[in-house]
């Protein structure tokens, strides 16, 4: 699903690093500067997340203690984003921060080794999807050394080990106010933890335990709560073949689908084709890569009720 880095990345951000070295030659280069340069004057650390969900977790674990800045703006595919000059700036004056690799490469290639966190190290990966290896797809969208699927805050359970990380790193990045940090990362671990059980509950006894998505990004939601993930196509930019519309057409058919999972930012016009293929209805299913209406555990409580509709569950 992932935009490869483009030439136009690369200008933007050897443009941005030449000024980053010409603002450091003029300007007064001082230790007090260097030494603020991650604060801002209320005494809050700088800390930057990728794109919404991570920007979500990191303000419940940062709290009062952290000024939290997002990159990719809501409604933006985060795959998409290009950075500005000022974004490349805020990245390498933070106290930390948090990404996963893989994502957005022009992220990658910005961030400072030393005070970043990637969230997939926190937790156990899966494979990426099961169209990864198609003849083209890796070089034609960038990720060709990502062997994982990067989609792990689809699953709460993953995303509370990743809060308990985030406070570590955080209270290891602003030692003032360490206790706060790990304080609500415990927090938030515990309610995530408690959004791991309505999934689990709610998602027990099912009809069909199939789901067939616009593109593959719920395989962690797959993997944690025993269901079985179809995606039309492995990222939102890549039209499927009559091949593979055809291939998912007949599963769907054979396993009793009645519901075609489209997205917020995807066209749905794919799979309105292959619900009207299978005689099967459309529903939204948030892989919550953008900011919702509500907030992250709003929209997957949404999911969840979207999942039981559409899936025939009866917990």
């Amino acid at each position: 699903m992932m935009s490869g880095f483009s030439r136009s990345r690369a200008v933007g951000l050897l443009a941005a690093a030449a000024l980053l070295t010409a603002t450091a030659a003029c300007g007064s280069g001082s230790a007090e500067t260097a030494a603020t340069s991650s604060s801002t004057d209320g005494g809050k650390a700088d800390v930057v997340a990728a794109f919404y969900p991570l920007q979500w977790l990191t303000e419940q674990v940062g709290g009062s203690d952290a000024s939290v800045t997002g990159l990719t703006a809501p409604g933006v595919e985060p795959h998409d984003l290009e950075l500005s000059i000022q974004q490349v700036t805020e990245l390498k004056d933070a106290a930390l921060t948090v990404y996963i690799k893989g994502i957005q490469p022009a992220v990658d290639d910005a961030v400072e080794p030393d005070t970043s966190f990637d969230a997939a190290t926190a937790v156990t990966t899966i494979p990426a999807g099961e169209h990864a290896e198609e003849e083209g797809a890796e070089e034609e969208h960038g990720h060709e050394e990502l062997s994982y699927d990067p989609h792990l805050w689809l699953d709460p359970a993953r995303l509370a080990t990743v809060a308990t990380k985030l406070g570590e790193r955080l209270a290891a990045a602003d030692p003032a106010h360490a206790q706060g940090y790990k304080d609500r990362a415990a927090k938030t671990a515990a309610t995530l933890g408690t959004l791991d059980q309505e999934f689990t509950k709610g998602l027990s006894t099912c009809k069909t335990r199939t789901l067939v998505t616009a593109h593959e990004a719920f395989g962690y939601l797959a993997d944690r709560y025993k269901l079985k993930q179809v995606g039309i196509t492995l990222d939102p930019e890549t039209e499927p073949s009559p091949t593979r519309l055809s291939e998912v057409a007949k599963l769907a058919k054979a396993e009793g689908v009645t519901t075609i999972f489209t997205e917020s930012l995807v066209s749905p016009k794919v799979a309105e084709v292959l619900a009207g293929q299978v005689g099967a209805k459309t529903a939204v299913l948030d892989p919550l890569e953008s900011k919702p209406s509500g907030d992250y555990l709003s929209a997957m409580r949404d999911n969840l009720k979207t999942l039981q509709t559409a899936l025939g569950c009866t917990a």
